[in-house]
Parts: structure tokens; sequence; C-alpha cells
């Protein structure tokens, strides 16, 4: 075992029948039905084809888009057909989850077969604002609907879906209360790796947070400086946008209402309580730069009109960044510094995957957006250790035990079938 939870070493796979949950969730283009990138898909290919080829019955669960924002839903579809490509074998799929159709589907399986369900989230009970409100136990996820169906068809259930690690929801930890459970190659990997690296980080150590996914930013924020772990957090984004509100400066007007629209006004608070304790070690944008009539444009902070709404940090601050992090000795990242997949706005991100690129630092990346920029800018291969997760990365930094941590251990302790 690994830290307390069963490796893919100790269990016999060949004839079983395998429930595994995976994170898949990319970036789709509606239009024509495809996927923009698969990079999360290649990270988990490792387990499931090493599950098929020892014999098991595989049957694949993961979840496509937001709940938050529903027009985001989309069917795993596409993910099936590029699994397929990708191990050389058909991955089959069936337009359910746990209804007649994907039960009869499972018990036809044989040997090294693979079967990816539609997503999950297509079910109430998988849906974050059911795992918000209801704040249901691991005893009580035991009996949704989703896991009583899909547990009496299971031998083994593995969860190779780390980037999904800080949720808690039935197919992330429900099925571990009532099946032996293990974890994927990816999930090991991804734990080792990060827990060597924070138990001593090479100083200076520095922060990059970006995006628009506030609360975890906080909360990860509030930890590794509370606990020393950061010598400087670089603030982008909406992130940077909260804390130069906060300290009194004047963004703009729209860049104001977006934070209050996104009901995001109660960092203001936290961030003037983090300021006042780490101010020193917080970093933030000197300039910005918004888009008026198709150009861009950039001022200094102080100098902003009232009537703009920020699109990206400044090209000052870009190289403020890059300075920072060529001086570092670890570099972790969570999320882009302003509308990045647009040229005219993109200018901030580049100069920071630029700097991440030629650094001499350890540098981690995590979080969709932050894989999709490394991608986009040519930077795969000069990251030091890209990380499927941003939300479950930035949970792990702040030392909390993950609740599909805690359920797979508890699925440890359950004897082999």
């Amino acid at each position: 075992m690994q830290f307390g939870i069963r490796t893919l070493d100790e269990v016999e796979v060949n004839g079983k029948t395998v429930l595994m949950r995976i994170d898949i969730n990319q970036p789709v283009d509606h239009e024509t039905g495809t996927l923009k990138s698969i990079t999360r898909i290649k990270a988990c290919v490792p387990t499931i084809k090493e599950l098929s080829d020892k014999g098991a019955k595989l049957v694949l669960m993961a979840h496509q888009g937001s709940d938050i924002e529903y027009k985001n839903f989309y069917t795993t579809e596409p993910h099936s057909k590029v699994l397929s490509e990708l191990l050389g074998k058909e991955v089959k799929f069936v337009p359910d989850v746990c209804g007649p159709t994907a039960i009869e589907t499972i018990k036809s399986l044989k040997p090294g077969e693979i079967l990816l369900l539609d997503n999950v989230r297509f079910m109430s009970e998988e849906q974050t604002l059911f795992e918000k409100k209801l704040c249901l136990t691991h005893e009580e996820m035991a009996k949704t609907l989703v896991v009583r169906k899909l547990a009496p068809l299971g031998d083994l259930y593995v969860c190779d879906a780390f980037a999904a690690a800080h949720r808690d929801q039935p197919t992330l930890s429900g099925f571990e209360q009532i099946l032996p459970s293990a974890m994927g190659r990816l999930f090991e990997k991804e734990y080792v790796v990060l827990s060597e690296l924070m138990a001593a980080p090479a100083r200076p150590c520095t922060f990059v947070l970006g995006g628009a996914k506030i609360a975890d930013a906080f909360l990860m924020m509030e930890s590794v400086l509370g606990a020393g772990a950061a010598d400087h957090v670089l603030a982008g984004g909406v992130v940077a946008n909260i804390f130069l509100i906060a300290k009194g400066e004047k963004i703009g007007e729209g860049s104001y209402n977006f934070i209050v629209k996104s009901n995001y006004a109660e960092f203001f608070d936290k961030a003037k309580v983090i300021l006042e304790k780490y101010g020193d070690k917080i970093v933030l944008p000197v300039d910005l730069a918004w888009t008026e009539d198709g150009v861009r444009k950039e001022a200094k902070i102080g100098e902003i009109p009232e009537s703009i709404g920020s699109t990206d940090i400044g090209e000052e601050t870009a190289k403020l960044y890059q300075k920072y992090i060529r001086e570092s000795k670890t570099v972790f990242v969570n999320g882009p510094m302003g509308i990045f997949e647009e040229e005219i706005t993109e200018l901030g991100t580049k100069y920071v995957w630029d700097a991440l690129g030629d650094t001499e630092a350890y540098t981690v990346v995590g979080g969709g957006d932050s894989i999709t920029a490394t991608t986009k800018y040519g930077k795969t291969d000069d990251i030091s250790y890209i990380c499927t997760g941003g939300g479950a990365l930035i949970r792990f930094l702040t030392g909390e035990e993950l609740p599909v941590v805690r359920a797979l251990r508890h699925g440890s302790q359950i004897p082999l079938k």
C-alpha cells in the first residue's frame, strides 16, 4: 500500500469486473462535437491499458462539464472515440449511466473489454450543487442510486481521478464503502510526486494564481502562506482584481461588477485579511489591460478608466512576474493571467508560460486551463510536472485530506473478492 491506499500491484483483475472512476473532463467544441484537448485522456490511458491487458472487464465512469454552468454539460461519447484511438482497441459507449442499458452492457462484457458510461453528472446526485447543499456522508453516498445500481456488478473499484479528488460525490467516494478499492497509476503518481515535493520545496518557492476559481485559490493561499511554504504569490485574473479592489484601487466598473455578479464579493474581506498578514509576499499587478474597439489597451493601476473591465495583466506586470519566476527554485501555477484563449488578451499568460519554459526552477502546473495554456504555448516538455488536477492540487497543497483519499483508505481495508 501507499499512504494507506491499495495499489494495482496488490490486485488480481483477470475476469473481474472493475468499476473505474477517471477524470477526462476536457474543453468541448459543441459545434463539431469534438474535444479541444486530450491531455487528461492521455494521462489515464496507462491504467486503462494495464487493467484491460490483465483481463479486467473494465467499466469507466467520468464527468464532462461543470454543473455550475449547465451549458457546459456534454456527453462522454467523443471521449470513447479518443480512448479507442489511443488504446488501439474499441472502447464501447452507452448513452446511459446506471439504467437498464448500462447494466445489461456491463453484464455482457468479456475479459479485456472496456466500456465508457455516459456523463455521470447527468445524475443529479453527482452534481456539485447536490454535493454542496446536501453534504452527504460517505455512508449515505453508498445508498445513492448510481452506487446501488452499479456496485453489485463490480468486484473492485479503482479511482484514477486525482484531478477530481477534492470532490465528494458518489462515483468518487461512495463505491469505496462497499467494494474493495485501489488507486490507479495516475492517482498514485500524482500523490507521490506532490507529497515528496511539498515535503521540502527548494527556495524561493513561488505560487502563481490566476483564473476565476476564487474559493480554491483563497483557501490555498491562506494555508501555504500561514505555513510559510510560499515565499511569493503572484496574482492574476480575477484573483488579482479582488486583491486590488480590497486595497482600495480603482480598476474599472466592469471588473467590479463581474466580481459582484459572480458572487465573489465575500472575498474582498478575506483579501484584506491576507494583505494585512502577508502583504509583503503578495505580488499584485502594476498595470492591467482591456479591449476597446478591438484594440488592446493598458494603463497603470490608478490610471485605469472607470468604465472598463480588465481582461489581462499589463505588459509591465507580465515582465515583473517573469523576473520572479526565473529567480525562483520552485514554482506552482494554477490559472491563467487573463483571457488567454484570444490573441488580443493572451500577453500576460504567454509571458508567464515563456518564463516557466526557461526557468531553472522545478515547475508544477495544474488545472484544465493551465494545462491547455501549456499545450498552446508548446511548453509541455519544459514543465517539470503537469498535474491533471487544479482544484485537487490546490486542496492537496493546503494539507487538507482529500475526500477521495479518505474514501480510498476505507475501501482499501475491504477484503478483495
